[in-house]
């Protein structure tokens, strides 16, 4: 086992995305912001040597590392988004007219996967990180796994997920200080360009 850095993206904007509407099976392409989202993400990891690159398997996912320039990830299904069963689609005030206060984090999502199964899930990444990952991995998935994913990383459940608000195309480094794992960066954006559309991309702070 290693102690590699874990760098997440979670990919560019869909249109589901876009309108709030969960998404899991749904394969989806990236809209034309999602694309350049992507774009404009990519020069935070220009240089950067990754010795794994994981994507989950939905189309969003690979198609937002090969704007990153990783065209060919390593499919993992336990990267795929959190599985909403039969709320696939629905927003969450939809999903709250039925059932009040309902939430991912504490709510049963009937059809689809429970929080513990989404944590076993991620529990399987954080081990296959640990040994293929090298020194730095990759990985390209979704916003709710990898919210999990952070979550069993820091050795905390599924439900710590709630407190990690993570964005479309956004970068998070997962990392070490003295042989406990912790987060180093979260939710980092490239910033916004300028109105001449001029100005490099800076490394998130």
């Amino acid at each position: 086992m290693t102690r590699p850095e874990v760098w997440l993206v979670r990919h560019g904007e869909t249109e589901w995305s876009r309108d709030g509407r969960h998404t899991s099976r749904t394969d989806l392409d990236l809209t034309a912001v999602g694309e350049a989202q992507a774009r404009a993400l990519a020069p935070l990891l220009d240089g950067v040597r990754f010795d794994l690159v994981l994507a989950s398997p939905r189309r969003r996912s690979q198609a937002t590392a090969a704007l990153l320039g990783y065209p060919d990830p390593v499919v993992d299904p336990d990267a795929a988004e959190w599985d909403y069963g039969d709320y696939e689609g629905r927003t969450s005030d939809e999903i709250q007219a039925d059932v009040p206060d309902w939430r991912i984090w504490t709510h049963p999502v009937p059809g689809g996967e429970t929080a513990v199964e989404v944590a076993a899930r991620a529990d399987r990444l954080v081990a296959r990180l640990g040994a293929e990952g090298g020194e730095r991995a990759l990985v390209v998935a979704h916003g709710h796994v990898l919210r999990v994913l952070a979550s069993r990383w820091l050795d905390q459940p599924a439900g710590f997920g709630v407190h990690l608000l993570l964005g479309t195309a956004t970068l998070s480094v997962l990392g070490w200080d003295r042989g406990s794992r912790v987060v180093d960066r979260w939710n980092a954006r490239p910033p916004a360009p300028t109105e001449s559309g001029g100005g490099a991309a800076a490394p998130p702070p």
